[in-house]
């Protein structure tokens, strides 16, 4: 059974996305929102099953004929400012279209702001220098090369970013870089990386001892040992996950971004809006999830006559899932309209909050879905398992969520007089 169309035939789903876009509407996102929603209707979810069936090398090819669809209905880059070639929208609109693309397993990459290549660029963007820029920022803002961040190390807790074994020591003009690290997404295929590393170890705040630094693949010492198998599934190219050892790797001084020992200061700037993407991404695979379950609960029989949809127990699910979206979308604008007008450091709390809290409701109404389902629910023939696979790691990569449910708590009983 293929994936259907999210909104043939479904006047609900229709007056849903309506009201969302009316209540935070702008003239830009009324312009842009409906010509970036017929393309997905007619040229990527058609074929969602297909492609996800297919190597992701394969499907590439077809998505990069489809970017330059995308580069004529002036949809390109829609995360970045027009002086790059991008739709000029503020964060609050960024985060709505986010969830629009985020229906779609290829919806992100298609418009050319996918992970961590969106990131990257805001990096490069705000510390490269002109050398990096031309070589590296350039190229990625064209969709001619894809990029890779790489700071996870599987030896120590990526609960405690701190904790890096991975070095970069200066000799002369270069830096020497010696590390192992994983989960570096999309490390299959990227042109470069940019590594975080250990440049000032004597450094008294933690926080000041590691830098990034941009590791071109093609690099002698740089080894992708593999593509790290998430749930039996090692995917290719930008839809994979790399463990990669950096092994007497030098590159040149230039290739450092920011100042030496800044690498956290830099992690933060993108962190922020970072969250906000993802969150607003999940929050658009809960809609998929959420209308592929009423779907099945309004079709499936259970007796003669009667439809799974009424049960008692099937109808709490949709009502529940329906109310925890609703409050979670609302809670990411919330959020993304503070970091917009009061900057990140203001929205600290909200920015922890979001994290965990979509990433459950994420979590619930994907598995509600797949229960509805019943055996179909954990076959590839809908995308419930894909989602249920890939992004049960929401709940763990970039700060787990009890991490984040203890730094909101910190900062909510500081206020009653409880020290750290």
């Amino acid at each position: 059974m293929a994936p259907r169309n999210l909104s043939d035939g479904n006047p609900f789903f229709q007056k849903q996305m309506y009201n969302m876009i009316e209540l935070f509407a702008t003239e830009r996102l009324r312009s842009l929102y409906p010509r970036i929603k017929a393309f997905l209707e007619e040229e990527i979810y058609p074929f969602e099953a297909e492609w996800l069936q297919m190597p992701f090398k394969e499907v590439e090819k077809i998505l990069r004929a489809k970017r330059e669809k995308v580069k004529s209905l002036r949809a390109w880059n829609p995360y970045h400012g027009e002086s790059h070639g991008g739709a000029g929208l503020n964060l609050m609109e960024v985060a709505q279209l986010g969830e629009l693309l985020g229906r779609s397993p290829f919806g992100h990459f298609t418009f050319n702001c996918q992970a961590p290549d969106a990131g990257n660029i805001e990096l490069l963007l705000l510390y490269g220098n002109e050398e990096i820029r031309q070589r590296y920022l350039h190229p990625l803002l064209e969709g001619e090369i894809r990029s890779c961040f790489s700071m996870t190390e599987p030896g120590l807790a990526g609960s405690n970013p701190v904790l890096m074994a991975t070095t970069a020591v200066r000799d002369g003009e270069h830096y020497v870089i010696n590390g192992h690290k994983w989960f570096t997404t999309a490390a299959d295929g990227a042109a470069f990386a940019i590594v975080m590393a250990v440049t000032n170890p004597e450094a008294e705040s933690p926080y000041k001892r590691a830098s990034m630094i941009i590791v071109p693949t093609d690099t002698p010492g740089f080894e992708r040992v593999r593509n790290i198998p998430v749930m039996g599934h090692p995917g290719e190219g930008w839809h994979s996950h790399g463990e990669i050892r950096y092994t007497d790797v030098r590159v040149p001084a230039g290739n450092l971004l920011g100042p030496e020992g800044g690498g956290f200061m830099l992690a933060q700037e993108r962190l922020g809006p970072g969250r906000i993407h993802h969150c607003m991404r999940w929050i658009g695979i809960c809609e998929r999830a959420f209308d592929l379950m009423c779907r099945r609960a309004a079709s499936r029989e259970i007796a003669p006559g009667r439809a799974l949809g009424q049960m008692q127990m099937v109808q709490s699910f949709i009502a529940e899932s329906r109310a925890e979206i609703d409050a979670a979308r609302l809670m990411v604008l919330h959020a993304a309209l503070k970091i917009q007008e009061q900057g990140q450091h203001a929205a600290a709390a909200e920015i922890s909050t979001i994290k965990f809290f979509a990433a459950n409701v994420l979590h619930k109404v994907v598995d509600r879905a797949v229960q509805v389902h019943g055996a179909l629910g954990v076959t590839d023939d809908t995308l419930l398992s894909y989602y249920y696979r890939e992004e049960r790691g929401a709940r763990i990569y970039d700060g787990p969520d009890e991490t984040h449910k203890a730094s909101l708590a910190r900062k909510i009983l500081k206020q009653y007089g409880v020290k750290a």
